[in-house]
């Protein structure tokens, strides 16, 4: 009877474990590289004012999208580069800022990452949507809100 109780207890307690699947792991790895792209290349490089950090994580050709103050906002990726390239960086500024990764979603060879910018009197939400070409992680499109009211 203690056998067949035995028993029963064990397949009932290894009915709920599950094999995690292939993909989530894969995601998981991909996950982490997109973060690590995010905060040393997109955010540190936007802290810093570095254009070159910066600029190597965006695919040429990529646009910018979004509104700011309420008013639509529209540059293509050098564009973009060159007005961060001409402004004070918010490291040298002394005002706060705060990036954070609020979300990334991965999908055999796109990705989108939603993150959370605060700078200067800015509260930006930007949407950056990522695709691996040769092996590495490239912003492809940003979109971006101000949050600031």
């Amino acid at each position: 009877m203690k056998t067949i109780l035995l028993t029963a207890f064990m397949l009932w307690s290894f009915q709920g474990m599950k094999a995690q699947p292939k993909g989530k792991m894969e995601n998981q790895a991909e996950i982490a590289v997109i973060t690590d792209a995010v905060e040393n290349y997109y955010l540190k490089g936007i802290y810093e004012g570095d254009v070159i950090r910066l600029g190597s994580i965006f695919q040429p050709g990529t646009f910018v999208y979004g509104d700011v103050k309420g008013q639509p906002y529209f540059k293509t990726a050098e564009h973009y580069l060159d007005g961060v390239k001409n402004r004070q960086s918010p490291k040298d500024s002394g005002k706060p800022f705060k990036g954070e990764i609020l979300e990334i979603k991965v999908v055999n060879s796109i990705a989108v990452a939603e993150v959370n910018l605060k700078m200067y009197d800015f509260n930006y939400r930007d949407f950056l949507s990522f695709h691996k070409i040769d092996g590495k992680w490239l912003i492809v499109n940003k979109m971006l809100t101000d949050l600031s009211e």
